[in-house]
């Protein structure tokens, strides 16, 4: 179940850094945080689902390395995402 064009659109407008921007690491951040929640809620409604189980954990890897990234890079940036995102932060 892929994103909302809607809900992909509006992520992208809230993080990005110019007009163009969709690949940044907080805009990537931002769609992997919303795909999570999307898939949090399926998996809540199927517990048996371990195909979208694994999705999940994978996704969950690929935003913590994001994460992990922008810190070790850019940390004011780092600490703006996970607050607006409402994400824990070490």
């Amino acid at each position: 179940m892929p994103l909302n064009k809607e809900v992909k659109s509006k992520a992208i407008e809230d993080f990005h850094r110019h007009a163009t921007d969709t690949g940044s690491p907080e805009v990537q951040i931002a769609l992997l945080t919303n795909r999570i929640t999307q898939l949090t809620e399926h998996l809540r409604a199927n517990k048996l689902d371990q195909s979208c189980r694994r999705g999940l954990l994978k996704l969950v890897g690929q935003r913590r390395r994001l994460l992990a990234y922008l810190r070790k890079t850019e940390y004011q940036r780092y600490l703006q995402v996970t607050e607006r995102l409402n994400l824990r932060h070490k």
